[in-house]
């Protein structure tokens, strides 16, 4: 009787962990539609060896808008079956759409001879608006 319990509590255990971690990086940008899913992301010792890194700068010219990091439930199943040695994530990336350039915010016009002052000043400006500052480098 006492086996048949054990029996059960295994596979109760998987289906009570199932989706029980989940993160979220939030960029603050807005995202593009375009999404790049890796379903079995290979981590090892419950997550202690991270998985490599998830190419997306081919897919995303413009950067990424979210990262999303979760284990599915056969990621889950893999997981329990292996002992924490082997354990899959499914890491889902979303593109960021292009951002227009504000044409009201200050432009700053530099050479290479005044860069660092030009930089600086930059820095000035945009602290006392509270706006991104373009800088041109040019002849």
């Amino acid at each position: 009787m006492r086996i048949k319990s054990h029996l059960l509590a295994a596979p109760a255990l998987v289906f009570a962990l199932d989706g029980c971690y989940h993160a979220t990086v939030d960029t603050g940008r807005t995202p593009n539609g375009v999404e790049v899913k890796k379903e079995w992301a290979h981590s090892f010792i419950a997550g202690l060896v991270p998985p490599s890194t998830v190419e997306t700068a081919s897919q995303c010219p413009n950067g990424v808008a979210k990262v999303e990091t979760q284990q599915s439930f056969l990621n889950l199943v893999a997981n329990v079956l292996t002992g924490g040695i082997y354990s899959p994530m499914t890491i889902t990336v979303q593109c960021a759409g292009a951002t227009a350039m504000n044409l009201d915010a200050p432009v700053l016009q530099a050479t290479s001879t005044d860069a660092a002052a030009t930089m600086n000043r930059a820095v000035e400006v945009a602290s006392e608006t509270g706006e991104a500052v373009y800088v041109r480098f040019g002849r």
